[in-house]
């Protein structure tokens, strides 16, 4: 029987009934959670500046609640597979690990569903020699087998399953503890004050120091950090992408609670890799976003042209003005951008080094204001896992 790719999985969830349809797009890709975080094409940039090879971060740190980190970190989900579903090489992505350490970073963000598996044993590897320098970040939710890590339906985030993931974690990652452990989606059938006592214990028996929660309800996040203090929230955030303003980042702000943007660079569309003419491959979840859609794709594409004029400006590249951007938005945002070369993770985090004057931020924002993005940002059997609000207690 010939496999079915992502597209076909999600296009026949979405003719199911709702509960049908929640199971099959979760086993089918486990939703969001594939959706890698790619980082910039090289771009030309003057000699020594941000950008440029070899360039070292200043030792910029950023508070997510009492987590310290730096001010840009890594996303590895895509080190095990990429967009078009080959296999990168797994020396250089240990080579792109330990360089991102030597330039300055040390946040890094993985997932027990990348992979599944297979990213936690990259990173693990990879940050081995500077284990205790470093905020390891990885996150449960999906329903996988914990013996075969084959994809189940739908999510799981019973306290007794949250306890067996940890464990594995552990062993994939190397390490006694997990810095920052996300429930990486909302599971609409156990109480989030359930989630929060399981990750107590967890706490309490030194395994995990930190945890936070990635694309819940607003009304979830409040209750989950009146539980137990919520260190972050990992939800998908970028020019492309400003939903998290509405009502996230201000709760954020009022209960101190940090902010990290997945896909911060907005799936490679800020770098300015795509255009007009760009058409995604099987298995790409970006064929079945209507944002990059034949259709919406030219007009999305001034968001692009802006990003080059102020990338001239300033002699950097298109994404990099993108995470400057974010950057400036608060002091607790910390942007993932992932990549599998060493030269785009270079560009990336020297980003943080990109310095915008309050009058170019001020004019940049002018100009974001003339620009409406048409289409969804993920398909409906995806979104159905966003903004999930937990079960009260019965």
């Amino acid at each position: 029987m010939r496999k079915k790719s992502a597209p076909e999985i999600l296009s026949n969830a979405l003719k199911m009934p709702d509960r049908r349809k929640l199971m099959i797009a979760g086993a089918g890709i486990a939703a969001a959670s594939i959706v890698p975080h790619v980082a910039a094409t090289v771009k030309s940039v003057s000699p020594g500046g941000p950008g440029s090879s070899g360039h070292k971060i200043r030792a910029q740190k950023r508070k997510l609640g009492s987590l310290e980190v730096s001010a840009v970190g890594l996303g590895v989900q895509n080190m095990s597979r990429k967009y078009d579903t080959s296999v990168p090489w797994r020396p250089e992505m240990l080579n792109v690990i330990r360089q991102a350490f030597e330039d300055g970073v040390t946040f890094f963000d993985a997932a027990e569903a990348y992979g599944p598996f297979e990213v936690e044993r990259i990173l693990g590897e990879g940050v081995a020699p500077f284990r205790d320098k470093i905020v390891i970040a990885t996150k449960f939710g999906w329903n996988i087998d914990q013996q075969t890590g084959t994809r189940l339906p739908g999510l799981n985030s019973r306290p007794e399953h949250i306890k067996l993931v940890v464990e594995g974690m552990l062993k994939r990652l190397r390490t006694d503890r997990i810095d920052l452990l996300y429930q990486h989606r909302v599971d609409p059938q156990v109480p989030i004050e359930d989630v929060a006592g399981a990750i107590k214990d967890l706490i309490q028996e030194g395994k995990v120091l930190h945890w936070g929660l990635s694309e819940m309800g607003s009304n979830t996040l409040r209750r989950a950090h009146k539980e137990l203090p919520v260190a972050a929230v990992q939800s998908e955030y970028s020019l492309l992408w400003r939903g998290p303003e509405e009502k996230i980042l201000p709760i954020c702000e009022e209960l101190g609670i940090g902010f990290v943007p997945w896909s911060p660079l907005g799936v490679q569309f800020l770098t300015g890799w795509i255009d007009k003419n760009t058409r995604f491959a099987a298995g790409d979840i970006r064929a079945i976003e209507s944002r990059f859609s034949p259709e919406n794709l030219p007009h999305n594409l001034k968001l692009v042209t802006l990003l080059k004029e102020w990338a001239q400006k300033k002699n950097v590249a298109p994404g990099q003005i993108a995470l400057a951007w974010l950057l400036a938005r608060k002091p607790w945002i910390v942007p993932i951008p992932g990549t599998t070369n060493l030269e785009h993770m270079r560009q990336n985090t020297a980003a943080a080094d990109l310095h915008l004057t309050t009058a170019e931020l001020t004019q940049l924002n002018s100009d974001l204001q003339l620009i409406t993005i048409i289409g969804q940002r993920l398909p409906d059997a995806v979104q159905v896992f966003s903004d999930v609000e937990a079960p009260v207690r019965s």
